[in-house]
């Protein structure tokens, strides 16, 4: 089979013409596997896809074109009302961000207290200092006041979580600057939850090349130099 070991990037398929010869063509979105209802996603256009390969497919098949170079995954799930970010919330936004980027390193750690799997042991080790720290929040809704009192108390546990988070990102090249297609991960998910979430990355980009260096991504977090 010609089509074994040819890529195609996202939105395309492998076709063989009357040659035996691959090349990669757009892929018909009506030809998409059937989804569930939870596998919907929503478009730029503020459209819903049944699926991501509704989405890529349609996408490939608007190349060349500024609605083309313009849909990109908004977020998982069927397109919904999401309110307006204001000054106040983004302010917030990274608060809440750190505290839950914290907590997700504590879950991973205590999870492979009995299995190892998700991080390195280099990881496991800073992460360890942080557990350790009986100071620590515990997961849960707290108040922006005690958030803030938090990290200021103890700053050091909010550092190595946010330049983590960064590194999980930076994988389509390593070059420790994020693109729009790294970040989508991440923002994809946590648009339903987390309307600022858009606006925070959009202002994080500070010299407005559409990247985001380590630099920026810490100073968004309010990490220091």
């Amino acid at each position: 089979d010609p089509c074994r070991n040819f890529h195609c990037k996202r939105g395309k398929v492998c076709h063989v013409d009357k040659h035996g010869k691959p090349s990669c063509i757009c892929q018909d979105p009506a030809a998409c596997p059937s989804t569930k209802d939870y596998e919907h996603v929503c478009g730029t256009d503020n459209k819903t896809y049944d699926g991501t390969c509704q989405l890529f497919g349609t996408k490939c098949q608007l190349e060349g074109t500024k609605m083309g170079r313009q849909l990109h995954l908004d977020y998982l799930g069927s397109c919904k009302y999401i309110p307006h970010c204001t000054d106040y919330e983004v302010d917030q936004f990274p608060l809440r961000m750190r505290d839950w980027l914290k907590n997700i390193l504590m879950q991973y750690y205590e999870r492979e207290l009995d299995t190892s799997g998700f991080l390195t042991e280099k990881q496991r080790n800073k992460v360890k200092k942080i557990y350790e720290n009986d100071k620590r929040l515990m997961a849960g809704n707290h108040t922006v006041e005690l958030l803030l009192h938090d990290f200021e108390k103890n700053y050091h546990m909010y550092v190595y979580p946010v330049h983590w988070q960064f590194h999980q990102l930076d994988q389509h090249p390593a070059d420790r600057l994020l693109t729009h297609s790294e970040l989508a991960p991440l923002r994809a998910s946590l648009v339903p939850m987390e309307h600022c979430i858009t606006r925070f990355f959009q202002e994080c980009d500070g010299d407005r090349d559409k990247l985001i260096a380590l630099k920026e991504w810490c100073y968004c977090f309010g990490i220091k130099e």
